[in-house]
């Protein structure tokens, strides 16, 4: 199976960190830039440009793509489906004019010219408002159209706004938001490979965030404790085995909990008796 992954800018490191860390370690793939074998014999690794990437899976190139929702939506290939939401490249694509001029809503943009890198989304935007607009596709520097009057507004991809704030134009709307996806071909979605590299993926989203807590507590009061760290359904309670604990009554509890929530909840487990509290990071969590 062969996964396409960015090959460069902020898409390329944070996809393949995330693959290191569900354990499809790249090897052998430094110097040909091109493809990466993995530590599954079954699956490689493709680099391509980000908006290429769709096409990629569609024409079977490769079966999985890791790629932003706008290129996945501006490409438009009809036959991928969206697996994984990856939770990181967070943007948005908006729909923006001069500060200074007359656009102040969709309706105002009716007859006039739109400058954007992305004409699929922005004309089937302005279609399904029943808009017209002409759309003008520009490979850069869209922010500056407006001011050579090359368009009245532009549908561009903002992650602060600053450059907007900067070039002084303003959101009118907001057309699209997106994150990085993982996709597959409709007609691999279901392989057992997909499916085990989905699995895979997800269990490193769902340790974000995430802290393992471990510590000692006294068995008479295990349901104080129960209720300061619920846990992923409850938390783990297993019997210490050896030495006085075993004869003071003394539990092993072991729970997940949310990293925001590990400071108070150390100091409420503190007084209901807990003892010997250790907080691990979780690298992947299968539920």
């Amino acid at each position: 199976m062969r996964i396409a992954v960015p090959n460069k800018g902020r898409l390329h490191d944070p996809a393949m960190e995330l693959l290191e860390s569900a354990g499809l370690h790249a090897v052998d793939g430094a110097d040909r830039k091109l493809y990466a074998d993995t530590v599954d014999p079954d699956v490689t690794l493709l680099f391509a440009r980000a908006a290429d990437i769709p096409e990629y899976v569609s024409d079977g190139a490769a079966e999985v793509g890791i790629t932003g929702l706008d290129q996945v939506r501006e490409a438009d290939p009809g036959n991928v489906s969206e697996l994984l939401d990856l939770a990181f490249g967070q943007c948005r694509l908006v729909l923006a004019a001069p500060e200074d001029g007359d656009i102040r809503s969709v309706a105002d943009v009716a007859g006039k010219t739109v400058a954007t890198e992305f004409p699929h989304i922005t004309r089937q935007y302005f279609a399904e408002r029943d808009v017209e607009v002409d759309v003008v596709e520009v490979s850069g520097a869209t922010e500056l159209t407006p001011h050579v009057e090359m368009a009245d507004a532009i549908v561009d991809i903002t992650s602060t706004g600053t450059t907007l704030q900067v070039n002084r134009l303003a959101v009118v709307d907001e057309v699209l938001s997106s994150s990085v996806r993982l996709f597959a071909r409709d007609d691999v979605v279901d392989d057992d490979k997909v499916q085990q590299v989905v699995m895979a993926l997800e269990s490193v989203l769902s340790a974000d965030g995430k802290r393992y807590l471990m510590m000692n507590a006294p068995q008479d009061r295990l349901g104080e404790v129960r209720d300061v760290i619920p846990g992923l359904g409850g938390p783990t309670v297993m019997n210490v085995e050896s030495g006085k604990d075993e004869e003071d009554g003394t539990v092993a509890v072991h729970a997940v909990v949310d990293e925001r929530d590990v400071f108070e909840t150390i100091n409420e487990l503190k007084s209901v008796g807990a003892s010997g509290i250790l907080v691990t990071e979780i690298e992947r969590l299968v539920e």
